[in-house]
């Protein structure tokens, strides 16, 4: 197993545990001591978790803020990086969109074309698609996904929602992730949405990320796409971390508008 799939799988654990014990890693992933212990040194090295006597503990991740608070902060930049998306998408095109705050101001840039098929579990990005009198018709079809509602979130989520995901095939995954750093790829702090996102890049041709500058070089609880994965990064050019715009444009395509 390579060492690149044995820390993710130590990180999915610590996503659920919080604190692993050496023992509980041997036997779960089926290695010896000695590879145990140079993961554990190779997470901690990575600033992903932190060694303590006997195995490994989590970092706190910091919560996201309230759905209010998200879709008002960079709405300036949200909006410009939705219009770039736009400029990569055709008529005709099957589309999945993540309940983000920037694939919701997406939605409303999606209003201006026509002949899409966009699949989401956002009811705000349902609504502002749908946004028209009752006697016009919709410039595009527009598939809401079932699911367990959150309070509050604005979404379907669970094992319905991701179900319903792996029934369809897209063109192109349009998601908003909490961070997205060069090493350690997309990432969500809730794992029922990383599910969710993960089922979308599994299932779509190409995979695009929009992501305001405060998310560049951040690392959130829960990975749903390694760089690999990530055809174009969408970003603005405001004050991230310091070399994580760098490094993203050496790991990735990135346009920055």
């Amino acid at each position: 197993m390579l060492q690149e799939t044995r820390l993710h799988r130590i990180r999915a654990l610590l996503s659920t545990q919080h604190q692993l014990s050496t023992e509980r890693i041997i036997k779960e992933l089926g290695i010896s001591r000695e590879t145990a212990r140079r993961d554990i040194i190779s997470l901690e090295a990575q600033g992903l978790a932190r060694r303590v006597h006997g195995g490994l503990v989590a970092l706190e991740s910091p919560p996201e803020p309230p759905l209010q608070v998200r879709r008002n902060a960079q709405a300036r930049e949200k909006r410009a990086i939705a219009a770039a998306a736009v400029q990569h998408l055709q008529p005709g095109q099957t589309l999945f969109l993540d309940a983000g705050t920037t694939t919701t101001l997406l939605a409303e840039e999606l209003r201006t074309m026509s002949g899409l098929t966009i699949i989401t579990n956002s009811l705000q990005a349902a609504l502002a698609l749908s946004a028209a009198e009752e006697h016009e018709t919709l410039n595009n079809q527009v598939l809401l996904l079932g699911g367990m509602m959150m309070a509050g979130a604005q979404q379907t989520r669970g094992e319905m929602t991701v179900g319903e995901i792996y029934r369809y095939r897209a063109d192109v995954a349009l998601l908003s992730p909490v961070g997205i750093d060069a090493r350690n790829g997309a990432s969500s702090f809730h794992p029922h949405e990383a599910a969710i996102a993960h089922a979308m890049v599994q299932q779509a041709s190409r995979t695009l990320l929009l992501a305001d500058h405060s998310k560049l070089g951040v690392i959130s609880r829960t990975q749903y796409a390694p760089v690999g994965d990530i055809d174009l990064l969408i970003c603005d050019g405001g004050a991230a971390k310091p070399g994580a715009l760098s490094a993203l444009q050496q790991a990735l395509a990135v346009q920055v508008v």
